[in-house]
């Protein structure tokens, strides 16, 4: 049966608790021991998937196919455990549970309550998959203290209370802030944040502190007294140049050897790091670099691309090579005459995914310097529509080629569309079929999916296979019927799904580098495992760098 990690936050949102439990697993992984991250979000959407990216950053897709908040990316990349839809659940998702419940008759005219209905929901969700591994480690997603957090807060407190001693530890991450006027590293916040954490029934057993700095020993021992932890559960969170420093900064902290002294796990089995060096390594120790301009629509908000940005990283790290990404608002790309200025110093031009109409014109943009000026090119759903509908327009002479969801949002019929609105398809053995008024939550393609690769193309040789699965997103797929036109024009349709009737990747033979994907293959990538397209997408960048 497995041991259990709570963790919370306190003082401030956005310290960094997916990254500090990303990296416990990794450092519990490095010991021997089998781990799986869970994500509790107290939001009341069902999941973040009709979130905009500006509001939540990027939606993570599981193979099964759930749309969850962007830490279970941090999760997958740090351990390489693959996330399942019972890795991440909100308060949406648990109402909506025992509500269901409740008009099926479940609770037998019973009083539906917080306590002890929801509270029983989310244990029950905590327990799914408890014989698997040595460790869960679960995040509490928000602060101590919000309301629409404590039916979680709640539930971890009679969980913990309810499993044998010493089976679920409370590990707490909060703010150090340093006061430059006065010079000093301030406690209070996190004696504050403790004391309301213990006022709720939970008493912290490592206190992970985030600071500019090192912690001094005065500051240390006064935390340790004030918030009843030991001195040397008292760990420093320090500013890193790299995420993927975080693993080997914790260790020296003494991070995961406290998680164990909290379970009395003694002596515990010593750990092997070599990856997180040799990843560490590289990202400091570059041979080279490439620049990389990413048109996209969301760009205002890095984390709306997280996944992207962290596998160009891994392309960067598999060619010993530093990847200077700049983020483009699509919507400056809208005239032709302004694109040479804009593009002709990269190395290379990624344009990811999105919804709507706005700043498509300016990815259409983009798409055509990549083909014409033989720049690497990279798009990823939404960016590769926008690689066909250019192909449409400029190869085969469709001046008005567009996507039905263009018409949609417009309201009225305005392009040609080569894109169309995916009514039926193939998932496992049985037909999904989806209306244009369906719900917008969890009505696309979505998860993992078959495709077959054409022998002898160019993505062939990148995966070394003909047969792949990946991850998609999305409610519009590119016309088949074109394919035939559209390679007679040069844009080989070199991946399809297994029944031919998807296309999943399109290809310019003779093009240095020239490729669109339906699906998401930044959501599989790892430091230590780069995605294939992306490490040779970055290979390509590196051999026009050297043709500038």
């Amino acid at each position: 049966m497995a041991r259990y990690v709570f963790i919370t936050g306190g003082v401030v949102s956005s310290l960094g608790k997916g990254l500090a439990s990303a990296a416990l697993g990794a450092l519990l992984q490095a010991r021997g021991y089998s781990v799986r991250l869970r994500k509790l979000d107290p939001y009341l959407n069902v999941d973040p998937g009709t979130m905009s990216p500006f509001e939540h950053g990027e939606v993570f897709v599981t193979d099964d196919g759930a749309e969850t908040d962007l830490d279970l990316g941090h999760y997958e990349r740090f351990t390489g455990v693959a996330a399942r839809k019972t890795d991440s659940v909100s308060s949406g998702r648990i109402y909506s549970n025992v509500l269901e419940k409740e008009r099926r008759g479940d609770y037998l005219g019973k009083t539906i309550q917080v306590i002890p209905h929801v509270t029983n929901e989310i244990k029950d969700f905590l327990r799914v998959g408890e014989e698997e591994v040595d460790f869960m480690l679960c995040e509490i997603g928000g602060t101590v203290g919000d309301i629409e957090g404590l039916p979680f807060f709640e539930a971890i407190r009679q969980f913990g209370q309810e499993r044998p001693r010493g089976q679920c530890i409370y590990m707490h991450l909060t703010l150090l802030p340093f006061i430059a006027a006065s010079g000093e590293l301030k406690t209070k916040p996190t004696q504050h944040s403790v004391k309301e954490l213990r006022a709720i029934g939970i008493a912290p057993d490592v206190l992970v502190c985030r600071s500019e700095g090192p912690i001094p020993k005065k500051e240390r021992e006064k935390l340790a007294l004030f918030c009843n932890v030991r001195p040397d559960s008292v760990i420093a969170a320090q500013d890193l140049k790299s995420i993927y420093e975080a693993p080997l900064a914790y260790h020296r902290e003494g991070l995961d050897q406290a998680v164990l002294d909290a379970f009395g796990i003694s002596p515990a089995p010593r750990p092997n790091l070599e990856k997180w060096e040799t990843v560490v390594d590289r990202i400091h120790n570059p041979e080279g670099e490439v620049k990389v301009a990413i048109v996209g629509k969301y760009t205002q908000l890095e984390d709306a691309y997280k996944s992207i940005a962290e596998a160009l990283t891994h392309g960067g790290i598999a060619n010993k090579v530093k990847v200077r990404t700049q983020w483009l608002d699509s919507e400056l790309f809208e005239k032709d005459e302004e694109i040479p200025p804009l593009l002709e110093d990269y190395h290379a031009i990624l344009v990811p995914g999105g919804f709507g109409v706005r700043g498509t014109e300016g990815m259409i943009h983009a798409a055509r310097f990549a083909r014409e000026r033989k720049v690497p090119y990279l798009g990823i759903c939404l960016g590769m529509q926008m690689a066909v509908i250019e192909a449409s327009r400029d190869l085969l002479g469709v001046p008005n080629a567009g996507s039905e969801e263009f018409d949609h949002e417009a309201g009225q019929r305005r392009f040609t569309p080569v894109i169309y609105h995916l009514k039926e398809w193939v998932e496992g053995n049985r037909t999904i079929q989806r209306e244009v008024g369906d719900d917008k939550g969890g009505t696309m393609r979505l998860g993992a999916y078959d495709a077959v690769l054409s022998d002898g193309s160019q993505v062939a040789g990148i995966y070394g296979a003909t047969a792949i699965s990946e991850r998609h997103r999305h409610r519009y797929e590119v016309d088949i019927k074109y394919r035939e036109k559209l390679e007679d024009c040069g844009l080989r349709f070199s991946g399809v799904s297994p029944d031919g009737r998807l296309p999943e990747i399109v290809e310019i033979p003779g093009h240095p580098w020239y490729i669109g994907v339906q699906f998401h293959p930044e959501l599989k990538s790892k430091p230590f495992a780069p995605h294939p397209l992306f490490a040779d997408f970055i290979r390509a960048a590196v051999e026009q760098s050297r043709l500038v």
